[in-house]
């Protein structure tokens, strides 16, 4: 889920920038400390909004850098666990498909593709249902919902979450489209 937040943090500007324009570094700055940073509370940070509040510079001894207390507002993105999301399957392997939501690409293990018992199509990087004949491949659209989840703050590549899409109404986007088709009819 994205959601924007207000943070308040401060930032070093070095004598080299002191010269700039200073909202301009200042948010410059902001980007660079804080972009794609993962933290417990409120996910990972994709961008800066805007900057609210520049406090008084100070200088500590020893330091050509100016230091500056700023409120600023952040948009984040927080997976929840049991969230359904929205993504895009950016990769098909032997075990299953790596979806894009968000920042984050979530695994979706074979198993948890359909109820169906699904077979890895090596030569066209697909997953076929051995009953149904429902295809899953790279560029699908699906809903699946969060089933697990591990965000590291440290290293957010380390970052882990699985989704599955074993219940009624999750899936392939093409293939709830099938299935309403077929229940207006």
């Amino acid at each position: 889920m994205y959601a924007r937040i207000k943070l308040r943090d401060t930032v070093r500007v070095p004598p080299s920038r002191l010269g700039e324009d200073f909202e301009e570094v200042i948010n410059s700055l902001l980007w660079e400390q804080f972009e794609g940073r993962v933290d417990r509370d409120h996910g990972m940070i994709v961008g800066i909004e805007s900057v609210e509040e520049i406090g008084e510079g100070k200088m500590i001894e020893g330091d050509g850098a100016v230091y500056f207390d700023v409120v600023f507002t952040a948009i984040c993105f927080k997976p929840i666990l049991q969230e359904i999301v929205e993504g895009e399957v950016v990769e098909i392997v032997e075990f299953g498909a790596f979806v894009s939501i968000g920042p984050f690409d979530a695994l979706l293990h074979m198993s948890q593709i359909t109820d169906d018992y699904v077979v890895f199509d090596e030569k066209n990087r697909r997953f076929v249902g051995r009953e149904t004949k429902k295809t899953l491949e790279e560029g699908d659209l699906v809903r699946a919902r969060i089933v697990s989840l591990s965000l590291k703050e440290r290293d957010p590549e380390k970052s882990r979450i699985g989704l599955t899409m074993r219940q009624p109404w999750l899936g392939a986007l093409k293939w709830i489209d099938e299935e309403v088709k077929k229940g207006s009819q």
